[in-house]
C-alpha cells in the first residue's frame, strides 16, 4: 500500500514522500493530533522543491516563486488525499503548507495545527539544522513540506539518522534580524518583523495611525507606498522579504 500511495505521489512530480505513524509523530508546541483528526493513524508527508527564485535580490521575483510553489503543494496534497478516500474509503485530511493558522495573541500565528516540520523528520525526510528548519538530504533548507492525515495505519518510513547539517552557522550568521542566536530556538517575533514588513503587526500601526489622523494626513497615507504593499500583501497573503536562512544553507545546493 505504501509503495501505491507513492508511486501516485510521485507521479504528481512531488520530489519526494515519507510516511509516519502517527506513535511517531512528536511536537512540542502543536495540539494533539487527536483532536485534529479523532481516529488518525498516519502522515503522509509529501516534500517539494524550491525553485531559484529564492536567490532573487528582487524580493517580488523571490515570493513569487514562493507563491507558486505554495500552489503547487497545495493543489498535489488535495490530489493525495482524494486519492487516498477513493481507493482505500478512507478519511483523508490536507494539512496546508502554511496559512490558514489559528491567530490569538498566545500563537501569534507562529503554531500550526500540525507540525509539518516535525511531520517530516518523523516521516524520515530529514532533520533540523542549526536554523531550525528540517534538513532534506538531497534538497537542503530548501523544501516545503505538506502533509496529509489518514486513518489507513500505515508504518512509520526508517528515520534519518545521520546529521545532515555541518554546523557552518551561516544560517545563523546570515539571518538579518538575529533570530537565530540562542541555540536551537528561534525568535519567531525577530523573524517576523523582518521577513513579513507588511504583515498584522504593521497593518495595526498602520490602521491605529489612520484612525487617529485628520482627513488631510489619512489622504496622504493611503497615496504612500507603505499603504500599497499593506494592501498587497493584504490578498497574497503571508509576503516574505526575506529567505537567508534556507538560501544560505550550504547542505544540498549541489543536489547532495
Amino acid at each position: 500500500m505504501k509503495g501505491k500511495i507513492k508511486e501516485f505521489a510521485f507521479g504528481l512530480g512531488i520530489d519526494d514522500v515519507g510516511i509516519a505513524s502517527v506513535k511517531d509523530y512528536k511536537s512540542p508546541k502543536s495540539p494533539d493530533l487527536q483532536s485534529v483528526f479523532p481516529g488518525a493513524k498516519s502522515l503522509i508527508v509529501l516534500a517539494f522543491k524550491a525553485l531559484s527564485n529564492c536567490e532573487s535580490d528582487n524580493m517580488q521575483i523571490a515570493m513569487g516563486g514562493r507563491i507558486d510553489e505554495i500552489e503547487f503543494a497545495r493543489s498535489s496534497n488535495y490530489r493525495v488525499a482524494r486519492f487516498l478516500e477513493r481507493e482505500y474509503e478512507t478519511k483523508a485530511m490536507t494539512v496546508p503548507p502554511s496559512y490558514p493558522l489559528y491567530m490569538s495573541y498566545e500563537t501569534k500565528g507562529t503554531i500550526g495545527d500540525v507540525s509539518l516540520r516535525h511531520a517530516a523528520v518523523a516521516a524520515g525526510l530529514g532533520n533540523f539544522g542549526k536554523h531550525n528548519l528540517v534538513l532534506h538530504p538531497q534538497m537542503g533548507s530548501r523544501v516545503l513540506f505538506t502533509a496529509v492525515v489518514t486513518d489507513l495505519d500505515l508504518p512509520s518510513d526508517p528515520p534519518i539518522t545521520e546529521k545532515l547539517c555541518t554546523d557552518c552557522n551561516v544560517c545563523v550568521e546570515n539571518c538579518p534580524a538575529g533570530a537565530l542566536n540562542e541555540e536551537g530556538k528561534t525568535d519567531d517575533m525577530k523573524c517576523l518583523k523582518n521577513s513579513q514588513p507588511y504583515g498584522i503587526g504593521s497593518a495595526i500601526r498602520f490602521w491605529t495611525k489612520f484612525a487617529e489622523s485628520p482627513t488631510e494626513d489619512q489622504k496622504k497615507m493611503v497615496r504612500d507606498v507603505n499603504f500599497w504593499r499593506l494592501y498587497q500583501a493584504g490578498f497574497i497573503g503571508f509576503q516574505y522579504f526575506c529567505f537567508n536562512c534556507f538560501k544560505s544553507c550550504p547542505v544540498g545546493q549541489n543536489g547532495s
